[in-house]
């Protein structure tokens, strides 16, 4: 009689546990999506790497570019890097890249005012950073965030590249409508906003996104392709904006 007594007093609590579960399971799924909306920052990496390279010292040395051994690259960081894309911004004056996904070609044009931000997407650009990075946020209605990856070749790329942040520059009259192209900010102790360099979203609310205005730098706008944004933005994902079926840049090149 004893024994069956125990039986039934953990079954009682057996079964205020579940509930007790559940109940956390289901309060924890339901989050607001529009707080997603207000908040466009740099993801960090699934990987442990992200949190290991960030606490990395920025070495002085110089790297050279496997694409062209002739040529030697600073390693940036936040006290070179502006001097670097103000002098880069003057002899490279590209202003349209294309990126190819498995969904189609986006043709986006850099706006010349937006000098170190224009600078630094054509710079990664050449330097082949964006090729194999994913877009790796999506959320239909609302954005494309892009430029990352859960691939450890591209925590190795930042860091051959440098590990610094851009100013913003949010006064040059451009609001986030619908196509434009727009960078995130770094999640890492930057309370005014700064630049994450290595990302980048594209608005596809329809209407636009205008309560982004003011925070974020918008430094290009899609020209062609927001056919492929729209594929995009429609597909699948999971609980944290990631798509269940991954969609990579495959390529990003500079186009006349």
């Amino acid at each position: 009689m004893k024994l069956q007594k125990g039986f039934l007093i953990i079954e009682k609590l057996s079964a205020k546990l579940l509930l007790f579960l559940f109940a956390f399971t289901l309060i924890t799924n339901c989050e607001d999506k529009q707080s997603k909306k207000n908040n466009i920052s740099e993801t960090a990496e699934p990987t442990q790497e992200k949190k290991e390279t960030s606490k990395k010292s920025i070495s002085p040395e110089k790297i050279t570019s496997k694409e062209d051994a002739s040529e030697e690259y600073p390693v940036l960081n936040d006290e070179n890097a502006i001097p670097f894309f103000a002098e880069y911004a003057k002899n490279n004056k590209e202003n349209k890249v294309r990126l190819t996904t498995d969904y189609g070609n986006i043709d986006i044009l850099l706006f010349d005012d937006t000098k170190y931000h224009r600078a630094n997407f054509i710079y990664l650009t050449k330097r082949h950073y964006f090729d194999d990075t994913q877009f790796y946020r999506v959320i239909d209605n609302f954005v494309i965030q892009g430029g990352n990856s859960d691939d450890r070749k591209t925590g190795k790329k930042r860091n051959d590249i440098g590990l610094y942040l851009l100013p913003t520059d949010t006064k040059k009259g451009y609001k986030h409508d619908r196509g434009v192209v727009s960078m995130p900010s770094s999640e890492i102790d930057n309370p005014y906003k700064l630049a994450s360099p290595y990302e980048f979203f594209i608005v596809q609310q329809q209407g636009g996104a205008h309560y982004l205005d003011g925070d974020y730098t918008i430094f290009g706008k899609v020209i062609k392709g927001m056919d492929v944004v729209d594929k995009i933005a429609a597909l699948e994902t999971d609980d944290y904006d990631w798509p269940l079926r991954t969609v990579y840049i495959k390529k990003a090149e500079i186009i006349n």
